[in-house]
């Protein structure tokens, strides 16, 4: 395989898997002649996710973002308050709960697994505290046991963002299904995809009726289709987080294959681990850690490199090869946002330290042929540039 003649991604970071039975769904759906949401390929996705994560209720939602709005919404969160979160994370953590009024403090992560640093968490909380975010990084949980203590001695919501942490589990539980709310995504880039996508997981059954209500405007719409109120009016605030049917409709095809999906990428990230053992024992590169209670999806296998040049000259000389390597987080912390409506609880030098240096591998269904020369690459990289 002969990439280097030109500068062309030939093999790109990110390829959607479609297993085929996405369009038949579709085309069920239009033959049902219900488009907009809540109709059966909404029913069948959601029991399923229920089963899978053994929530008390899952509701889909047209991205993730949109189940952490609702979650913001479901816990009450107004001005004044704070939230506490990683700020290695998507933008779309905080902006779910500064859209309300509240503050993110950022509080820094573990320097193993990437994941918000319990130990660092309870100096954190304030008397405005009023729930603890968390970010399953790569679809490896955060130190779940340590979490749920510290917000039940201090009476704080948890909410996870799963979204990379679809059929992720922590001690035999599946992300999403720990806190009180759990959120995921089915954007194209994770390993269930149906293009945008997302889903929020209640845990706390106390919060099922509302969340229905807040997805469907304000009102009670769900309850009228059920027959459980004559008529359908507005009783509390909310915006229209429901996705089409047609979304539904691809996503089942995922979900139908989801074992066998993440199965054949835990084969990839297997493969690019073992591969780069060499060069992480010789203190050349730094690779994932997984700790023992975990269980992962295989969502992204990353190298921490010596530093921002050394991750910078990488993914060019990646690029020139033809291969499409990506870093990830900018800091939500040293955004200029992050700036006025955040605050950091303690020094920040783990999360700065390891977002310089982090960069990703490919890791997509069907990438299995293309495996050797990438590493190849990579091995010539290394002796390249020893150190």
């Amino acid at each position: 395989m002969n990439l280097e003649k030109n500068n062309l991604v030939q093999i790109p970071f990110n390829k959607p898997y479609i297993t085929g039975n996405e369009s038949i769904y579709i085309g069920e759906a239009h033959k049902r002649g219900q488009l907009a949401g809540d109709g059966h390929f909404t029913d069948l996705c959601s029991r399923w996710l229920e089963r899978d994560a053994g929530s008390k209720k899952v509701l889909l939602t047209h991205s993730c973002t949109a189940a952490l709005e609702m979650a913001a919404i479901l816990i009450n969160i107004v001005s004044g308050d704070e939230v506490i979160m990683p700020s290695f994370t998507f933008v779309s953590t905080a902006n779910a709960f500064v859209l309300r009024g509240a503050m993110p403090v950022f509080v820094d992560i573990r320097g193993d697994t990437l994941n918000i640093d319990a130990s660092l968490i309870e100096a954190a909380i304030t008397k405005k505290t009023k729930a603890i975010v968390v970010v399953h990084y790569a679809g490896i949980s955060c130190d779940m046991d340590s979490i749920m203590d510290i917000a039940n001695r201090h009476g704080l919501f948890v909410i996870e963002d799963a979204a990379q942490g679809v059929l992720s589990k922590y001690k035999g539980k599946a992300l999403g299904s720990i806190g009180h709310l759990g959120c995921y995504s089915f954007h194209e880039t994770k390993n269930i995809i149906s293009g945008e996508g997302g889903a929020l997981l209640i845990n706390d059954r106390r919060l099922a009726n509302r969340a229905e209500i807040i997805r469907e405007k304000g009102t009670n719409r769900t309850m009228f289709y059920r027959g459980e109120v004559d008529k359908y009016t507005w009783l509390d605030v909310g915006s229209s987080y429901l996705p089409g049917e047609m979304v539904a409709a691809f996503l089942w095809g995922q979900l139908q294959e989801a074992e066998r999906i993440t199965s054949a990428r835990l084969k990839i990230w297997d493969f690019y681990n073992q591969a780069m053992i060499k060069w992480n024992s010789i203190g050349r590169i730094e690779i994932p850690t997984i700790p023992v209670e975990c269980q992962q999806n295989g969502h992204i296998y990353y190298l921490l490199l010596k530093n921002l040049e050394d991750r910078q000259r990488f993914i060019t000389k990646m690029r020139e090869d033809g291969i499409g390597c990506v870093f990830h987080y900018v800091p939500l912390h040293s955004s200029p946002m992050g700036k006025i409506h955040g605050r950091c609880s303690g020094d920040m030098k783990v999360t700065d330290d390891r977002s310089s240096r982090l960069v990703r591998l490919p890791v997509w269904l069907n990438i299995d042929n293309k495996l050797p020369y990438i590493m190849q690459k990579i091995s010539k990289y290394f002796f390249l540039y020893p150190d």
